[in-house]
């Protein structure tokens, strides 16, 4: 009978630890996910920009090819 008792105080202090771990462990999880959401948005940013500078630079390189073909024909 003592040891039923005591392995009933043990599960009892195990609950009241892990009352506390799902908060730590909620808390962890969203802050995974907005640090993850963060570079997602920064990555997607990144190549948004990139595909732009790549347009403008295409669109700079036939603006001269028709400035000189204009200039020279």
């Amino acid at each position: 009978m003592g040891a039923r008792y005591a392995f009933c105080m043990k599960t009892k202090e195990l609950e009241a630890q892990e009352h506390h771990t799902p908060i730590v462990r909620k808390a962890a999880a969203g802050l995974v996910l907005v640090v993850v959401a963060a570079l997602i948005v920064k990555v997607v940013i990144g190549f948004v920009l990139a595909i732009f500078w790549v347009i403008v630079a295409v669109a700079a390189v036939l603006a001269v090819l028709w400035a000189v073909k204009t200039l020279v024909w």
